[in-house]
């Protein structure tokens, strides 16, 4: 098996090499790309010294069974057809293909690929925990209403974020987002279009209800960025088709392996990214009744956005279609 990763020197391509290794992918060849400025630095992976490669569209052809890609929309809307018509199996993390009709949006612990076109794409990071945290719900009670709050972290923006963070303690100005990050919040992410909304609370709306496979599931967002490393948090209110108690609710998410419940506040007992960075699973708490609202709950939803909200999400793709193959 010819296994190829894109953007292998990223901040989310560095963390799929981790996945890889610990997902214990087979493959008989890797080969790691980059852009042309990357290329040359030399990764490790199961022991092995590789040195990356420039991405041109000639190595397309390269005879790949898979494709893992992790280098941007641009890059992904370029590339990627290209291994797809050569043959491969293209995994991407972009946000290109996302909302595409075509193309499979997957959470494998939610979904499986129908490889409809051989272009698999990786959902948004905040959508990924969110999902995982309604899916028992939706199961159990059935989903009529979602209001997301986020509260995403600096490393949702790559090396970029994280230099603002750091710097910024030092009074420099921000380079990758609007205003400075440091000892602030910003409630941006992405660009505003004209009916207020940011994009990546669109995608956020959109992506939940074609994960879920449900278009009448009423879905809203106000995604904002925190002076945090890592790990993305999520205030998820969720109104249920059918009645439930919170104890019933706090029972949908006992023995899920994926799913952590954390939720006795009084003890002190609730999820904060500090638990959850460097941690596969998605942790869940602060579970309580909305009392404004028919049947409606408040759910505290947190994840390390760059294991699974890209790099582990995208390798357990990988992994399931090597398994079922």
């Amino acid at each position: 098996m010819k296994l190829a990763i894109v953007g292998a020197t990223g901040v989310v391509g560095t963390k799929m090499l981790e996945m890889v290794e610990q997902y214990k992918i087979p493959y008989n060849e890797l080969v790691l790309f980059s852009s042309k400025r990357s290329s040359g630095k030399e990764l490790e992976v199961n022991g092995e010294t590789y040195t990356v490669q420039e991405l041109t569209e000639d190595r397309t052809k390269d005879g790949f069974d898979y494709v893992v890609m992790s280098a941007g929309g641009s890059t992904s809307e370029k590339f990627a057809p290209l291994f797809e018509e050569a043959g491969a199996i293209v995994i991407d993390n972009s946000s290109f293909w996302r909302m595409h009709e075509d193309i499979d949006l997957i959470v494998p612990e939610i979904n499986s690929p129908s490889l409809n076109r051989k272009i698999i794409a990786n959902p948004n990071c905040s959508t990924i925990q969110s999902v995982i945290a309604l899916q028992p719900l939706y199961d159990a009670f059935g989903v009529k209403r979602v209001h997301y709050a986020t509260y995403q972290s600096v490393s949702g923006s790559g090396s970029g974020g994280i230099r603002d963070l750091e710097e910024g303690a030092n009074g420099a100005e921000p380079t990758t987002y609007p205003k400075p990050i440091y000892n602030n919040v910003i409630p941006q992410i992405d660009v505003f279009l004209d009916d207020g909304y940011t994009k990546e609370e669109v995608k956020m709306i959109d992506e939940t209800k074609k994960i879920l496979g449900d278009d009448q599931i009423a879905v809203t967002a106000t995604c904002v960025r925190v002076p945090v490393i890592s790990s993305h948090s999520v205030q998820i209110n969720v109104t249920l088709d059918q009645d439930a108690t919170e104890e019933e609710v706090r029972d949908a998410f006992r023995n899920i392996p994926h799913i952590v419940l954390m939720d006795n506040p009084a003890e002190g007992v609730y999820p904060t990214p500090y638990e959850a960075t460097d941690e596969n699973e998605i942790y869940v708490g602060r579970i309580r009744k909305d009392p404004t609202l028919e049947n409606t709950f408040h759910v505290w939803c947190v994840g390390d956005n760059i294991l699974k909200g890209a790099a582990q999400n995208t390798v357990q793709i990988l992994k399931s279609l090597i398994d079922n193959k």
